[in-house]
């Protein structure tokens, strides 16, 4: 092959990759500093989701003399998997630069750098410097991005489809075969504090082994001192802990455990790293870091000599609760402290998760930071009573947390979660033989963005449950934002399940293997008839790429389930590719309060269990106070041209 043609075998993959939008680069003009929320004004989505120490600037709104890519919300290319659809891709020499809107010390950059060739990933230089002076060095990674392929996915570049497998690709498939998981991220400390109008440069070094670099977006934080150590506690260091990362120093964490355990003290970990490559199990007893910035609990994924009991086939660091069949663990208080994982694959019987096991009896795990886990929190029940709050988990290569068979009592409240490889947010009542059910669990006040496959919040049966006032955004595939299922072998939905006060973005993705368009909240009777009563009220649903709900039940079963007692309230939709609601199921729902606009389709697209033969099957209920684009319910198209609405504005 000549050199010639490599080049434009390069050029027409990364073309692919970037989505096939590219504009010119930027104009001198340097724009105002903008300070977005999931990529929107936060005005727009004021009292939802997380508060965070951090301040959000999306590359694309800043100074820079790159290329920007998107929007496209086409599943495997670049810009579909940043935030807001869209980011900037630079070459050697070119640069994005922030001007800093409040003062700052520390920096979190959200990028993506070429793979290798054979997979494996690459590491890069990125020079940083804050008003042309004080520059840094960062060292880019593409170690933990870029999988490929079919479900539970590989790191290989030239993997197949599995075989049997339904695809909508014809053959032979273009490769690398479904690429995904392209971004990462990175914390720096800027070792000062900078003021407002200060600005942040990121210029790629004129040698440099990447291709490109993508920058997406950087958070700006003013990181407070290190915390002290607090009275009546025991520092790891007394027991031996090594701070500098050289020597393993989980013997010393656990003997320091065992100590204050003794005599009803608390565990301190002070500021440091500290090497730790396997779980460490906590019983009745609290562990406090220096602040998640400052104590680093760091270790590598290893090969275990034979599989666990747990079926586990390596080990990484984390703290763990013993097992529900062990008794669980209670009266557990982990906070302060970040665990910088190492997990490259997605291996689902491996227990490589940041927080595990079963954690109850009025326990609190709170102010960590989660990076690079298989799942940053996956909780076994049965288990009762646990509040996790303030915390941040990123990169996870499957979900960020997962409420796991007979959990209850469990609130997740004011948490930040981007980029996990599954489920943003899940709670699974996985049927069982004693009968047991997730159950008064609450979801609220969380920040979920780009999950890379399945939903940012999603909910498997289970009774009673709540997911309140959260932001949830950009979607990338076989999920969207807000989910219901009756799936993955749950146990029937009962009681009320509650979606209260809850703003979609970007939600509604296309599903690549029905080819259909979700709805930005999306219920789906698939093993089961869906009676428990769900409210959906209260909500903004905004710039949805298909519906804004759907209601769906799977071919084979159509005339099996159903989804019936769902409520629908106080909702303001604003942008739909398609329709307001699109019903393929039998059953009904009732609609009250709804005000939708730039709306792509008819408002309802009422197939049925998809007979299309305009009888609609699933009974759209009317209440008092929809707006007037709600006639001709029994309209019914398969699959309705999209039209791309304009990006949401404040409702007036």
């Amino acid at each position: 092959m000549s050199r010639s043609h490599l080049r434009a075998v390069a050029v027409a993959l990364a073309t692919a990759l970037l989505g096939a939008v590219l504009t010119t680069p930027a104009a001198a003009t340097r724009p105002a500093p903008r300070i977005t929320r999931a990529g929107l004004d936060p005005a727009l989505v004021a009292g939802r989701g997380a508060e965070v120490a951090f301040v959000e600037q999306e590359a694309e709104n800043a100074y820079h003399t790159g290329e920007r890519i998107g929007p496209s919300r086409e599943a495997y290319t670049l810009p579909a998997e940043a935030s807001g659809r869209t980011a900037v891709r630079l070459t050697s020499t070119q640069y994005v630069e922030f001007t800093l809107t409040e003062p700052a010390n520390a920096l979190t950059l959200r990028y993506s750098i070429p793979d290798a060739p054979a997979g494996g990933g690459i590491r890069a230089p990125l020079d940083v410097a804050v008003n042309g002076k004080h520059k840094q060095t960062m060292t880019l990674t593409s170690e933990y991005a870029w999988l490929y392929g079919m479900y539970p996915f590989s790191n290989d570049p030239n993997v197949d489809p599995i075989p049997g497998w339904w695809k909508p690709e014809p053959d032979p498939v273009a490769k690398p075969f479904r690429p995904n998981h392209f971004y990462d991220e990175q914390r720096l400390l800027l070792g000062r504090t900078y003021k407002a109008g200060d600005r942040v440069r990121f210029a790629v070094p004129r040698n440099t082994p990447a291709a490109w670099y993508v920058l997406d977006l950087a958070d700006f934080e003013l990181v407070g001192a290190p915390l002290q150590q607090p009275r009546k506690s025991l520092s790891v260091q007394w027991f031996g802990a090594d701070p500098t990362g050289r020597r393993d120093a989980a013997p010393a964490i656990e003997r320091a455990i065992a100590a204050a355990k003794r005599i009803g003290w608390s565990v301190f970990i002070p500021p440091g790293t500290y090497q730790v490559n396997r779980h460490i199990v906590v019983d009745q007893v609290t562990i406090r870091g220096a602040g998640n910035w400052w104590t680093i609990i760091k270790g590598k994924v290893l090969p275990l000599p034979e599989p666990a009991p747990d079926k586990s086939v390596h080990s990484a660091p984390g703290f763990y609760g013993r097992y529900a069949a062990d008794g669980g663990s209670t009266g557990v208080q982990l906070a302060d402290f970040a665990i910088e994982s190492d997990v490259r694959e997605r291996i689902d019987t491996d227990q490589v998760n940041g927080i595990g096991g079963a954690i109850g009896g009025g326990s609190t795990i709170e102010n960590l930071y989660l990076h690079h886990t298989k799942v940053g929190i996956w909780l076994d029940g049965p288990m009762d009573g646990l509040l996790i709050r303030n915390t941040i988990i990123t990169d996870a290569i499957a979900d960020g947390m997962n409420l796991h068979l007979g959990v209850s009592n469990v609130r997740a409240t004011n948490n930040f979660i981007r980029n996990s490889g599954d489920d943003g947010l899940a709670m699974w009542s996985e049927s069982n033989p004693d009968g047991l059910v997730n159950h008064d669990n609450v979801y609220d006040h969380n920040t979920v963005q780009t999950p890379v496959l399945a939903n940012n919040i999603a909910i498997y049966g289970g009774k009673d449950n709540a997911i309140t006032d959260n932001l949830v955004a950009d979607p990338i595939r076989e999920g969207s934002t807000l989910h219901a299922g009756s799936r993955f072998n749950s146990t029937p939905f009962e009681g009320t399940l509650t979606f209260a006060r809850n703003t979609t973005v970007r939600g509604g993705p296309r599903d690549l293997n029905w080819d259909l368009g979700l709805g930005a909240i999306w219920l789906y009777a698939l093993q089961s008839t869906m009676a428990g009563r769900i409210e959906i009220t209260d909500s903004s649903f905004l710039d949805s790429t298909y519906n804004a709900m759907l209601f769906v039940v799977d071919w084979p079963v159509k005339d099996d389930y159903a989804i019936t007692n769902v409520a629908v309230s106080n909702i303001k939709v604003d942008g739909t590719g398609t329709n307001v609601v699109n019903a393929r199921v039998g059953g009904w729902a009732t609609f009250e309060n709804v005000d939708a606009r730039n709306v792509g389709a008819p408002f309802v697209n009422n197939c049925g269990t998809f007979q299309f033969d305009g009888t609609p099957e699933f009974d759209v209920r009317l209440l008092s106070g929809n707006d007037g684009g709600w006639t001709g319910a029994t309209w019914c198209e398969d699959r309705p041209a999209v039209v791309p609405p304009p990006p949401p504005s404040p409702w007036n």
